[in-house]
């Protein structure tokens, strides 16, 4: 809750006028207790990953042909898949991440995620997701490697290889347990740099929004990893479903330095070999037959 009854108050504490954001902040958390504030980031889930998926979802289920060219895997969900999927991940959260994310309050109180006035300049909100990307994926890689042992695979992280051709719903469709040790790195970033509490939402939705994107099952032209550097995307991690319970590759969840630094790339990259190899030996053939067709028409 903002310590100013009146915007005349927040402003003469600032110093100087507040911007249309800061003026739209106070607005809606003049009389909002911190600790809702915090709570809003579960509902930001929710809406996220349900509506961020939703027309991609519904073009797969009753148009799929639009999508077939740049589908990575030829494999399609029936409704039913697609809705058990949805009801599980949201049950998993809610009962798994929600609980201890509402009990969290305090910690992160603690380390100083902070509400109120001044807002963050846009140059030091995009440092700290910076800082919180490259963080949370050199853990996480880690988490990942480790779920992917005997005992890890086994015991918790065959559940999310249940879908070896994944959607996006498929990225928190996992044990709940898997849920809290694979979400454990995305909250390293904030205790080590803390932020905000508006840069800590955007945190969680640029988080969610990658994890969907992870596992689309697509390669877009647009998509993101073929803009940014060492962005993986849905064709670094759909390689690692596709192998499933053997998969010893592309273990990291956002970029691909680590799985490049730690040799854990090799299988994808013969992949990706194997594939263009296919693709320039298929064009050769298209040409020399169009070739053909051309010279027996001149001959005819």
């Amino acid at each position: 809750m903002l310590p100013y009854a009146t915007a005349g108050e927040a402003e003469a504490a600032l110093g100087r006028a507040m911007t249309w954001a800061e003026a739209a902040c106070f607005r809606y958390s003049v009389a909002t207790p911190d600790y809702y504030l915090y709570c809003h980031h579960i509902v930001i889930f929710l809406v996220v990953y349900t509506l961020a998926l939703l027309p991609l979802a519904v073009l797969q289920l009753r148009a799929p042909a639009i999508l077939l060219p740049y589908k990575l895997q030829p494999v399609h969900l029936k409704p039913a898949a697609f809705l058990r999927c949805y009801v599980r991940t949201v049950r998993v959260f809610l009962l798994a991440m929600g609980p201890i994310q509402l009990l969290s309050y305090p910690a992160v109180k603690m380390v100083g995620i902070r509400t109120g006035l001044p807002l963050p300049s846009a140059g030091e909100t995009a440092a700290q997701m910076a800082v919180y990307l490259l963080l949370e994926d050199y853990l996480g890689y880690w988490v990942h490697r480790l779920l992917h042992t005997k005992w890890g695979y086994e015991k918790i992280h065959h559940v999310h290889h249940e879908f070896t051709a994944p959607v996006g719903y498929v990225g928190l469709y996992a044990h709940w347990s898997d849920v809290l040790i694979i979400g454990f790195p995305a909250f390293v970033g904030p205790a080590v740099v803390p932020c905000h509490m508006t840069t800590l939402w955007l945190w969680f939705v640029i988080r969610q929004l990658a994890l969907i994107d992870a596992h689309d099952g697509f390669d877009f032209p647009l998509n993101p990893a073929n803009f940014i550097p060492f962005y993986g995307g849905a064709p670094h991690h759909d390689y690692h479903h596709r192998v499933g319970r053997k998969s010893q590759s592309n273990f990291a969840s956002v970029f691909t330095f680590c799985d490049y630094i730690y040799g854990t790339d090799k299988h994808f990259t013969d992949h990706k070999a194997s594939l263009a190899k296919l693709k320039e030996m298929a064009q050769n053939s298209t040409e020399k037959r169009e070739t053909m067709n051309f010279i027996g028409g001149k001959q005819a």
